[in-house]
């Protein structure tokens, strides 16, 4: 057997192949990815405040290719990475996070408006309870 042989692999979907029942792509936004969020913010912060790639890279120790890569949601990056971009960008990983955050709420708000209930991968309705603090409460599915 030669080597590539041996270093080829079944490759899993992320996300499961559309089906007849399915509505088209292009009918509804895909479902967001952590990696894509979190890429996006990072960039979306070092661009505002006018920074290269490399002084950011530099900055956090990161290289630039990874960093790259990051950005672009290519790459799934450890929460020391994520903290030492957050750091050279003057973030904490807890900004980086809440914002990414945000955006996933929007986004998802959005995909449920374009979806009705009850279709293929509906939403359940989701309640918040116990005391708001600077967190908010616990979101609990109904």
């Amino acid at each position: 057997m030669t080597i590539r042989a041996t270093n080829q692999a079944d490759v899993i979907p992320l996300r499961p192949l559309p089906t007849a029942a399915d509505p088209a792509p292009r009918d509804l936004p895909r479902e967001p990815l952590w990696r894509d969020l979190v890429g996006e913010v990072l960039r979306r912060e070092r661009r505002a405040q006018g920074r290269t790639l490399k002084d950011v890279s530099e900055a956090s120790r990161i290289s630039m290719a990874y960093l790259s890569e990051v950005e672009r949601g290519r790459k799934e990056a450890s929460s020391e990475v994520l903290a030492a971009a957050a750091q050279a960008l003057g973030l904490s990983l807890a900004d980086v996070l809440a914002l990414a955050g945000e955006r996933l709420v929007s986004l998802t708000a959005a995909r449920t408006r374009t979806r009705p209930l009850g279709a293929a991968g509906g939403h359940r309705p989701v309640r918040t309870t116990g005391p708001a603090g600077p967190m908010g409460g616990v979101l609990l599915a109904a």
